[in-house]
Parts: structure tokens; sequence; C-alpha cells
């Protein structure tokens, strides 16, 4: 499919782009998947034809996750172990395993509605007109 011809002018919604990214999917159709693997941004949507290869996630995605999880795991390894003691072995190996699974799953998600975002703020070239278009007539250079 060819891509579609909106007004590039136009506003982008911020928050429906983030969360089509985060669910993995186009930022502009939210129907074609965003990921050609686990975290490799296709050039291309497969549905509206999107060029998606604009993308500079770079570390942002793990600098989150890595935030996130942390903010997560620190309060919850004080309760889990003022309120039962655990043993240091069993602690520092459920809460290695917890916070391995939870950037594994969280990574994906913060790097498509990071994609997303980039997307609707026309950031890195997203916003560039095509090839041989005519520029906006109120664009500034």
């Amino acid at each position: 499919m060819a891509p579609a011809q909106t007004d590039p002018s136009a506003d982008r919604n911020v928050k429906q782009a983030m969360l089509r990214g985060a669910t993995r999917r186009c930022p502009a159709c939210g129907k074609g998947p965003l990921f050609s693997g686990y975290l490799k941004v296709r050039d291309h949507c497969e549905h509206c034809g999107e060029d998606l290869s604009h993308q500079r996630a770079d570390d942002g995605p793990a600098y989150l996750t890595i935030l996130i999880v942390s903010h997560l795991g620190a309060p919850l390894l004080l309760a889990i172990y003022m309120a039962y003691r655990p043993s240091p072995i069993s602690m520092l190996i459920g809460f290695s395993l917890g916070a391995v699974v939870l950037c594994l799953a969280l990574l994906p998600v913060i790097k498509g509605a990071m994609v997303g975002l980039q997307w609707a703020r026309r950031m890195h070239g997203f916003g560039a007109a095509p090839a041989g278009a005519k520029p906006h007539p109120g664009a500034t250079a």
C-alpha cells in the first residue's frame, strides 16, 4: 500500500501514537507490526507503508526500563524483607529473575512508545516531505 497522504503540517496525536507503539503496532495506522524481531524496528509499515527507518531510540528505552524496574523492585525488596525475612540467597535469586523477566517484558513496550513519540513529534525525519514533494506554503526553512 502507498503511504497515506496527509497534511504535513497537521498535528499528530502523541498519546495515540505512543499507545500504538507500546502495543508494538505502527504509530501511524495502528495495524501493521512495528518490530520485525524482538527490538528491530521495521523500515516500513506493512499495512500503510509509513517509513519507520527514521527512528532513533538508541539507549533511551533501556535507561527507562532500568529506571522503572529499579523503582518497582527496591520498595518491593524492602517490604518482602521486612515482612518475611527470607534468606539472602532466595532474595537474590527471586529478585534477579524478577528483574530480568520484567526488563525483557518492558523493553519492547517502552521502545515502541518512544518510536511513537518520535513519529508524533516529527523527530529525526519523520516529518520530512517525500522526495520531489513541494514544501508546504507556510513552512519555514
